[in-house]
């Protein structure tokens, strides 16, 4: 413990912090700056957003409540945190709706000023909880935030509706001093975001250093405290979300592929970002088009791969029901595309803002016919970018469509990041056909579009205006090797089995299982996919601090699955698979292994805890079954 500016400064391993209030209150801005400036200081993080759906729900009410969530930590973190240390909550609706979620002895700011009746009221209190002694098992700082944020911005010449919104900055400033953050990022970054609005920007720079010196000098909300850097591998970090690194890894596979990319999306929750991102980057050859709805979005997408551009859509859940048709026709035509699906609570429009893992039995299986394709899963935020370039890798090696599948919490949480150079990530380059590739029967040179490659399957990818390589394409079933319109039932069942066995066979090509068993006597095999990544980690870790003797494996690749996946699941006599869905992944595992795999379901709209996973395989292992 060392002193700074008269106060004991206290150090801490982590600490997880929760921001929260009215959809106006700009909760998503202050934890990303917190979070930029914690990234910046040299912490492990990691964050999750939680927002409503409706664009402004009635204010002040549990619907409109909007939060956001940072663990920092000066160790190797994979998840947000299950409970937080400490609520900041900007009204009686943000504290109500989040109160459920803290631990006895935690710690609430709240901002004492909107604690009034009607407030109150619409928030469903029958009485002012700073005052009717239901906190008593918390530590609770009752900070007048409003009033003092129109006090210290009056010198702005802001009127006092727009220097109350600044409000914000006064629970950033607030929270900065209390961990030590570097003032002068966040100063810097509103001088900068500001610059056309002065009087904006003077506001919100007045409000976070009256937060910031109440900290300093009222001595009521305990502190400072300070969390040290984490010891990181060498190399240039930013702090990144999944989407972000998503679209990254589509402009670094395409600049790998040395091809063109051409992103075709409709707008919908939680994928926009990918759109909106990748809109920016045309220098790196990138296209975007927004298309009138999914149909026309996938289809853009694959008339792209089929001029020899790399073609991708991005979507969720409803729009993977209007691509379905297309993805068919993708298959069929066997060309390489990305179809991007970030996952969100369903069925239906659903619950579009909160994440789910229920779309993997529509990846697998949405289509009619006989009509695989291979499916890949991202892990964390930062996964998604070396997960997209897979995603390319496969599609341009192996001449299909393949699904990646992200998901709302991906998309939405944060982490530091490595920025990889470029020496390390793989080269995809892909040849097109340059000429004929047999003869006919006159002995002259000829074009089959279905010749396929004895190793990979795949079809010669023949752009269009390419002399001699003239060609039929379409939805009609082909002829094997000539491309020809086939009504044969046996060239059908030649064709199926054909693209069937190339998707099988990628198994070959993908990396090993994920198996983390470090004595090899496991008693349980906890098996994940996707975004329960960080918490099944957590989860492990936990439990082998008790004592137990728990394995884990993770799953990036999901058709086909990895070609030891079977041999692994016979070791162990308890397989339990945490899913965000009823049991989606455990169905395909027990039907293509037949081993007891048992789900442990979470259908919140939540990401999983560490704890619960932990708790559910506490429960196995004690009633020994």
């Amino acid at each position: 413990m060392t002193e700074t500016a008269g106060h004991p400064l206290q150090e801490l391993v982590e600490v997880v912090i929760r921001f929260a209030g009215d959809s106006g209150d700009g909760m998503q801005l202050t934890g990303d700056r917190f979070s930029v400036s914690s990234a910046i200081f040299g912490n492990d993080l990691s964050t999750v957003p939680d927002y409503p759906a409706e664009i402004r729900a009635p204010a002040g009410t549990l619907a409109g409540v909007s939060a956001f969530q940072i663990h920092i930590s000066d160790h190797d973190i994979l998840t947000p945190g299950d409970s937080p240390n400490v609520l900041v909550a900007m009204n009686p609706a943000a504290l109500r709706a989040n109160l459920r979620d803290m631990a006895a002895g935690s710690t609430l700011i709240v901002n004492a000023d909107a604690f009034v009746d009607r407030n109150l009221t619409k928030a469903g209190y029958d009485t002012n909880p700073l005052a009717d002694g239901s906190l008593t098992g918390f530590t609770v700082f009752e900070v007048p935030m409003t009033s003092l944020t129109l006090e210290a911005a009056k010198p702005s010449g802001a009127k006092s509706r727009d220097a109350e919104r600044s409000k914000n900055f006064f629970a950033l400033g607030l929270l900065s001093w209390m961990y030590s953050r570097p003032a002068d990022l966040t100063l810097n970054w509103i001088a900068q975001r500001f610059a056309k609005a002065p009087t904006v920007a003077e506001a919100n720079t007045l409000a976070f250093k009256a937060g910031y010196n109440f900290g300093e000098t009222a001595e009521l909300v305990g502190g400072p405290f300070t969390v040290r850097p984490t010891a990181f591998r060498a190399g240039t970090y930013t702090s990144i979300s999944g989407n972000t690194a998503l679209a990254w890894g589509l402009i670094a596979a395409g600049q790998l592929a040395k091809l063109p990319v051409l992103l075709a999306s409709y707008p919908i929750t939680p994928a926009s970002d990918i759109l909106h991102e990748l809109s920016k980057r045309q220098n790196f050859g990138v296209r975007t088009m927004q298309a009138e709805d999914e149909i026309a979005a996938i289809g853009a997408a694959l008339g792209a791969s089929f001029g020899g551009h790399l073609g991708v859509t991005t979507t969720s859940g409803p729009g993977m029901d209007l691509k379905s048709e297309t993805m068919g026709l993708a298959i069929s035509l066997e060309l390489p595309l990305i179809i991007v699906d970030v996952q969100r609570g369903g069925p239906s429009t659903g619950l579009p803002t909160k994440t789910e893992q229920a779309d993997l039995l529509m990846a697998m299986y949405g289509r009619h016919g006989e009509a695989p394709l291979p499916i890949i899963a991202a892990r964390t935020p930062g996964h998604c970018f070396y997960a997209a370039i897979e995603a390319v890798r496969i599609a341009l090696k192996y001449r299909t469509p393949v699904i990646l599948l992200s998901d709302g919490y991906l998309a939405n949480s944060a982490e530091p990041w490595r920025l990889p150079e470029v020496h390390e990530l793989p080269d995809i380059s892909v040849d097109y056909a340059a000429g004929p590739n047999a003869t006919d029967a006159d002995g002259n040179p000829d074009f089959l579009p279905y010749l396929r490659d004895p190793v990979t399957m795949a079809r010669p990818w023949a752009v269009p205006g390419t002399p001699g390589l003239e060609h039929r394409m379409g939805g009609l079933e082909k002829a094997d090797r000539t491309g020809d319109i086939s009504y044969e039932g046996a060239n059908h069942e030649l064709m199926v089995k054909a693209r069937a066995a190339k998707v099988a066979g990628i198994a070959a090509d993908i990396p090993p299982l994920d198996l983390d068993d470090p004595d090899g006597d496991g008693e349980v095999l906890i098996l994940g996919w996707g975004s329960t990544y960080g918490a099944i980690v957590a989860a492990v870790e936990r439990l082998r601090r008790r004592g137990k003797k728990v394995a884990r494996a993770h799953l990036v690749h999901l058709n086909p699955f990895p070609a030891e996946l079977g041999e692994v699941l016979a070791r162990y006599p308890r397989v339990l698979v945490p899913e965000n869905n009823l049991g989606q992944l455990t169905a395909l595992i027990r039907a293509q292994f037949l081993v007891d795999a048992r789900v442990i379901s979470k259908v919140q709209g939540q990401r999983f805890l560490f704890s619960e996973i932990e708790a559910a395989v506490m429960a196995v292992m004690e009633a020994g079954s």
